[in-house]
């Protein structure tokens, strides 16, 4: 089983990824949970690059990065992992790719990035994604006064183009769950396990 998590920075991904880890842990069930990018050696290396290593990057070149990182992650770890009837939980996939480069920095057609995503995660599709719903502005209050990285700091403007591309992905995919992320973590942990206990079922 393939979950997958997604939003804006700031919408408590991480949160809820501690919080479903603990949770699985609780109860006994076997899980991997990887970031996006990263998850191997390769991957790792090229999340440096993108996130800390320069501003000056070419959209296209950030898009193709992305997709590096995720095809080694997905061959290297991931299916294996599903292969054995594993959960694996990711900390993004390739909806980010669509909203963030697609929406966000208008890198290429969505036709094209629908056809790199496709290549670049080799075919596997989440089986859940949460959609960590919550407007921009409150999730820049959330992060304000931290660290941010490359991506991170691009601005509301780029974020209010993100949050649209994630809006036109829920309205096209029944895998989606969209969850109001603008309620306390605890709120947001019930609904998230009450949604995969159903779907196991």
């Amino acid at each position: 089983m393939l979950i997958t998590f997604e939003g804006i920075d700031g919408c408590g991904k991480s949160t809820q990824i501690e919080k479903l880890k603990e949770y699985f842990d609780n109860n006994g069930v076997g899980y991997s949970v990887f970031r996006e990018p990263g998850g191997t050696e390769i991957s790792e290396r090229v999340r440096s690059l993108l996130l800390h290593d320069t501003d000056d990057m070419d959209a296209v070149t950030e898009l193709l990065l992305f997709s590096a990182a995720r095809s080694q992650l997905i061959r290297e770890k991931v299916i294996p992992l599903l292969e054995q009837n594993e959960i694996v939980i990711l900390d993004r996939f390739y909806d980010s790719t669509t909203a963030y480069q697609g929406f966000g920095r208008n890198s290429s057609s969505l036709s094209d990035i629908h056809t790199l995503n496709k290549l670049a995660s080799h075919g596997t599709v989440p089986d859940l994604t949460f959609y960590l719903k919550i407007d921009p502005k409150i999730a820049t209050q959330r992060t304000k006064g931290t660290e941010k990285d490359r991506l991170e700091s691009a601005g509301d403007d780029f974020f209010k183009k993100v949050a649209t591309g994630y809006d036109m992905l829920v309205s096209t995919d029944k895998r989606f769950c969209v969850i109001d992320a603008d309620r306390s973590p605890e709120e947001i942990h019930d609904e998230i396990v009450t949604i995969i206990e159903a779907y196991q079922q």
